[in-house]
């Protein structure tokens, strides 16, 4: 599994998405067409949108779903010229409506993969089994550990030293699914909760890509 240190450390954020084992964008032809889901500020959806079109994977946005009217990641797609859509959640009875619409939305655009971007949304079986092991996360913890909501929270009040995020697959188990890549961040003792999530944050804007690229690599030879 590959895993990326804090900046502050060895790597510089170009490396961290060059692909382990190639030493090089992924080589993939046609571009994979990917689908990403966000509920927020949208940064990590603008970073996988900037190492695309800085030519660190071969890939295409097809569409940017939110499920919160006017949220950051929603502005930032206008901006960067991305189709967007809402699916807010609160017009549906259920999760499970409201993924099987999602479901048909991505199908009917040719997706290959989705990426959950801050996507804030337990999902469903009914999303997981139409994308099975083509539906990735970015989570602010080295899980196993803190799985959930609040893992930056989480790490603090236990007290580790080393606190970081992952990219892993979904699977029915809520952040248990296989790990993709990971990035570790030094705890300090002068953290809160707010200037650690600010420095993981930045890894995650570095490995989401990373961790896209490993993910499409095995889509394409699967």
């Amino acid at each position: 599994m590959p895993a990326f240190a804090d900046p502050s450390q060895q790597m510089s954020s170009d490396q961290a998405l060059i692909h382990p084992s190639s030493g090089g964008p992924a080589d993939l032809s046609p571009p994979i067409r990917v689908g990403v889901m966000a509920s927020g500020n949208g940064s990590n959806f603008e970073a996988l949108a900037t190492a695309i079109r800085d030519g660190h994977i071969n890939a295409e946005i097809a569409l940017l779903v939110v499920n919160n009217p006017g949220c950051g990641a929603q502005q930032r797609a206008k901006r960067l010229g991305i189709p967007w859509q809402l699916f807010n959640h609160r017009n549906y009875d259920s999760r499970s409506a409201l993924d099987r619409d999602l479901v048909q939305r991505f199908q009917s655009l040719g997706v290959e993969g989705i990426v959950m971007a801050g996507w804030m949304r337990i999902v469903t079986n009914e999303l997981i089994q139409a994308f099975p092991d083509r539906l990735i996360n970015i989570h602010p913890s080295l899980l196993p550990s803190f799985r959930g909501l609040d893992g930056v929270g989480q790490a603090l009040k236990a007290g580790v030293r080393l606190a970081g995020c992952t990219v892993h697959l979904v699977t029915e188990d809520l952040d248990a699914g296989p790990i993709l890549v990971q990035a570790a961040v030094p705890v300090l003792d002068t953290d809160n909760h707010d200037s650690l999530s600010r420095r993981i944050q930045q890894q995650e804007h570095r490995i989401l890509p990373a961790g896209l690229m490993l993910a499409a690599d095995r889509w394409r030879q699967g």
